[in-house]
């Protein structure tokens, strides 16, 4: 379809941003760190970033920053959604 031009521009303009681009048929859950994958396990169980924290030796915040960067990764913005991904 003529699109391949407007795909490498945009992955040019996302590295420049600091961003990596997703190659075709990448497994998003691939990109998650063992801490992320861990986080995002336990907060789609049902657990709060409160008692995940209390589990890992973590302060709450830590948490949210880790899940905040899950969410980036996996295109989400909820943990509703979160419960809904596959781990």
């Amino acid at each position: 379809m003529g699109a391949r031009g407007f795909a490498e521009r945009a992955a040019r303009e996302l590295r420049a941003t600091g961003g990596q681009p997703r190659r075709d048929g990448e497994d998003p859950l691939g990109r998650l760190t063992a801490q992320e994958r861990l986080i995002a396990g336990k907060v789609a169980a049902g657990a709060t970033s409160k008692e995940v924290a209390a589990m890992l030796f973590l302060s709450p915040r830590t948490i949210d920053a880790h899940l905040r960067n899950v969410f980036r990764k996996l295109g989400i913005s909820s943990r509703r959604q979160l419960r809904e991904t596959p781990l």
